[in-house]
């Protein structure tokens, strides 16, 4: 169920099926497999975004390690498997934002955007699922807009996609990419995956 990493000495599972994820790890020069969690987000409750990002991602750990048998099967490898998970929140005037759950909310969402600036939180959790050790934390950017025009908002909400992230804020949709004034903060970590973390945390744990 997990492949090698390019002579790295351990294997690899990203828990996502984000391909924002995928694209970021694979450009930080990793293989992995995927293997998706399957659990209910909105019962996850918490006040702050922080806090928000950081428990799905480790709800979505133990999910993933219970479907794999648990840690005890990784014990004995001859080399560590390490996991990692991840969560993104958008967050705007103090709210959090999830994916939008109709065309109404997705067009407030977005109206909300226009001329105006969204908070993302990303967390990461990288897990060595041989040993136990485990590191995580989270980190924040902001995104300004430009003015978003009525028909590229109607384009969006039109578009699949925009129902599948947080906030249905995709910074590397073709529609959105030219109102974007500009990003304060790791664009990675608005992407979904905040490359410095992941590479100090898959350290960490080995």
């Amino acid at each position: 169920m997990v492949t090698k990493t390019m002579g790295k000495g351990f294997k690899l599972i990203l828990g996502s099926q984000s391909m924002a994820r995928k694209r970021i790890l694979a450009e930080m020069g990793y293989d992995f497999t995927i293997v998706t969690a399957d659990i209910d987000e909105k019962a996850i409750r918490k006040d702050k975004p922080e806090d928000l990002v950081v428990a799905v991602a480790e709800a979505k750990a133990n999910e993933i390690i219970s479907k794999l048998g648990g840690e005890s099967q990784f014990a004995q490898d001859h080399q560590p498997t390490l996991l990692i998970t991840a969560d993104t929140a958008v967050v705007y005037k103090g709210v959090i934002r999830e994916k939008p759950t109709s065309k109404e909310e997705a067009r407030e969402f977005i109206k909300g955007y226009s001329g105006s600036h969204g908070g993302v939180v990303g967390s990461v959790i990288v897990r060595n699922l041989q040993t136990g050790v485990r590191r995580g934390g989270w980190e924040k950017a902001e995104v300004y807009f430009h003015e978003i025009p009525e028909q590229v908002i109607d384009d969006l909400i039109d578009d699949a996609i925009t129902f599948k992230v947080a906030g249905g804020l995709m910074l590397e949709h073709p529609l959105i990419s030219p109102f974007i004034d500009s990003v304060m903060g790791g664009v990675d970590t608005v992407m979904g995956l905040p490359k410095e973390l992941t590479e100090k945390f898959i350290n960490d744990v080995l």
